[in-house]
């Protein structure tokens, strides 16, 4: 057992059943669920959820919350880790006259990636879907040369080739395929002997096996939690909704684990938890998210800190919603996410890791978040390093010449550990 430092709590590096994380994996990834199309994915998840015994409920949206008490009782405070299961996708916007699908993107990715993607096409008739190819109009250099070189790139220059027999726009009506049907990109899950994982839709699918895995080893170990946990699973993330709904105002802390991205000019490694200091919703608590960080290398796990750019997740619907709650955001590294992507087992199970330790500590300010609100003197911003005021300038002088000197690092120093104490 190891104490983490600034923390005043014990807690267990707990064993994560790998061969069940792989197997709740694979079986994630080869069901289909591109946003507004989640259900079977959701039934797949509580049956997962009722293996392991966590106990949950869902919104009328469809979202799902489980529920692992902690020993504060009903009133006290709760964390809440969140994932989603849903997915990028396609959707028919229109039956060409050539027999071919015209489809537009569900969530964003770029058609770069989807040209030779095979799908799946889902009509309104459970019993009736079809397979296919997502194709650039111009495909094939025997028909058109070098002009398929030249070939722009969008969702206006890419149609679905139906593997069925069909030459105009009745005949697909005919199948019974419509307008608004979802087209489904198939993941192809492998994982190679090195232990990389390689398939479409790793995003978020590998969150959801490492927080199910999490939990349920913080269940079988019996350990009793300080606080309460939920377990969000949201099914809009991808299109920006998220966790704007399904959190309960007890929950002062969120997590959300989702893919990190891995490439050129990014700190995210395939094979260790990445932490988010911001992306493009701005930044994270900025004591949950090195808490975090701590934790995770006080007991031996490969951190790695990132800023993401051009990047959002279930934390940032929840802030835009107006959730009043510490968020912050870790996940397992991403090679081309909403690509072809890929990642490595070591990252998604030490991701898992970093959760079961997360789940067993209080919470960061467990006295000021009891409240929800109160003076500034019991404001925890003793908790940030001193910051040496500037000095006063004179407006008048030619020189600018500085009135006061910057205050002595010592005098510093003494007065905000005197505030520190204070509090």
């Amino acid at each position: 057992m190891g104490s983490v430092a600034g923390m005043d709590h014990d807690v267990t590096p707990l064993k994560i059943d790998r061969e069940w994380l792989q197997d709740v994996l694979l079986e994630l990834l080869r069901v289909p669920s591109p946003s507004g199309r989640t259900d079977v994915i959701m039934q797949k998840v509580g049956e997962r959820l009722t293996e392991i015994g966590l106990p949950f409920q869902l919104n009328r949206r469809g979202a799902m919350v489980g529920t692992l008490d902690g020993n504060g009782g009903e009133k006290a405070l709760d964390r809440a880790v969140v994932v989603h299961t849903d997915t990028i996708g396609c959707m028919v916007r229109g039956l060409k006259d050539n027999g071919r699908l015209e489809v537009v993107p569900v969530g964003t990715h770029s058609s770069r990636f989807s040209e030779g993607t095979r799908v799946s096409i889902f009509t309104d008739d459970p019993e009736r879907w079809f397979t296919g190819t997502i194709l650039p109009t111009k495909a094939s250099g025997h028909a058109f040369g070098d002009a398929i070189d030249s070939h722009p790139v969008g969702w206006d220059h890419v149609e679905v080739r139906v593997d069925e027999p069909v030459a105009d726009a009745q005949d697909l009506r005919d199948l019974g395929i419509q307008v608004g049907d979802f087209v489904a990109q198939v993941a192809y899950p492998v994982i190679t002997r090195s232990g990389y994982v390689t398939s479409r839709h790793l995003d978020d699918k590998a969150g959801v096996a490492a927080a199910l895995a999490a939990f349920k080893a913080v269940i079988e170990s019996d350990c009793e939690l300080d606080v309460g946990a939920h377990l969000l699973v949201t099914i809009a993330e991808e299109v920006g909704h998220g966790a704007s709904s399904g959190l309960s105002h007890d929950v002062a802390e969120m997590v959300s684990v989702d893919s990190a991205v891995v490439a050129p000019g990014q700190q995210s490694t395939e094979t260790g938890v990445n932490v988010a200091m911001q992306d493009m919703h701005g930044p994270f608590d900025y004591h949950l998210v090195r808490r975090l960080c701590r934790l995770g290398e006080d007991n031996g796990i490969e951190m790695n800190r990132d800023v993401f750019r051009y990047y959002r997740s279930d934390v940032a619907a929840a802030l835009e919603a107006g959730a009043e709650t510490r968020a912050a955001l870790i996940g397992f590294g991403v090679d081309a996410t909403h690509g072809h992507e890929r990642t490595h087992l070591d990252g998604i199970v030490a991701t898992a890791e970093l959760l079961a330790l997360y789940l067993q500590t209080p919470l960061t300010f467990a006295r000021w978040d009891a409240e929800g609100s109160g003076p500034l003197e019991r404001f925890p911003s003793t908790g940030v390093q001193p910051v040496r005021r500037e000095p006063e300038f004179d407006p008048e002088s030619d020189e600018l010449l500085e009135n006061e000197p910057f205050p002595s690092l010592a005098d510093e120093r003494a007065d905000w550990l005197r505030r520190r104490d204070e509090r």
